[in-house]
């Protein structure tokens, strides 16, 4: 208890060093995720609009589940070498799934009815995804970026054993930073990744209104 207590003395004399390694943090954090969001949501939703590629889509998210990512980091270590780049392609690899899955879902679980009349009334395949598909699904797909965003901002905190930098270098190194050190850039991961859940959170909301409206101007007469 009393390490923990001596975590914020330690936030205060070395508030400066936590704010730059929270930079590090974060651009080690959303460069992947913003690469996976680049990449994953098109093709999600895609092969959703298409109703193919289940099978892939599924595959992916489960060998992104199974991939332990100190043990994917220790694998490019080999293969790129130690650094940032390291860790953002093991971040990425992370990210990646949940993106594509959610991305692929949102899409291909709009009602089959809906789209059927968005055609009957005259509607293009390209005006059906961006008129019904993508606004029902979008909820959905900030879910799937929601999952990934906490999962690379909590996983960052290991891709210091690349030598990525970040808060995984106090968390990492008691020895220079002593226990209080340890706890109190453990808090400031934790606190980034609610923060980071929170913005998500607040994006559903406004999101989900706007799909609300599109599936009543659709079912409308």
């Amino acid at each position: 208890m009393d390490v923990v207590v001596g975590a914020f003395p330690f936030m205060t004399a070395n508030l400066t060093l936590l704010l730059e390694k929270t930079g590090e943090h974060l651009v080690i954090s959303l460069v992947p995720l913003l690469a996976a969001i680049l990449v994953g949501v098109p093709l999600g939703v895609w092969l959703g609009h298409i109703h193919r590629g289940e099978f892939l889509a599924v595959s992916i998210t489960n060998i992104g589940r199974a991939l332990p990512s100190l043990a994917l980091i220790a694998i490019l270590i080999g293969i790129v070498g130690i650094g940032m780049l390291n860790a953002m392609i093991a971040l990425f690899l992370l990210a990646f799934p949940p993106i594509l899955s959610y991305a692929f879902q949102a899409v291909n679980s709009v009602d089959a009815d809906l789209t059927r009349a968005a055609r009957g009334m005259g509607l293009s395949p390209r005006q059906v995804l961006t008129k019904v598909e993508l606004p029902l699904g979008l909820p959905m797909i900030i879910s799937g970026i929601r999952t990934a965003a906490v999962l690379t901002v909590s996983s960052a905190t290991i891709a210091t054993i690349a030598g990525s930098g970040g808060l995984g270098d106090v968390i990492l190194n008691q020895v220079a930073y002593g226990m209080e050190g340890v706890i109190a850039a453990a808090l400031w991961v934790a606190a980034l990744a609610i923060l980071v859940d929170q913005f998500f959170v607040l994006l559903l909301k406004i999101a989900s209104p706007a799909g609300v409206r599109y599936l009543q101007a659709v079912v409308a007469p």
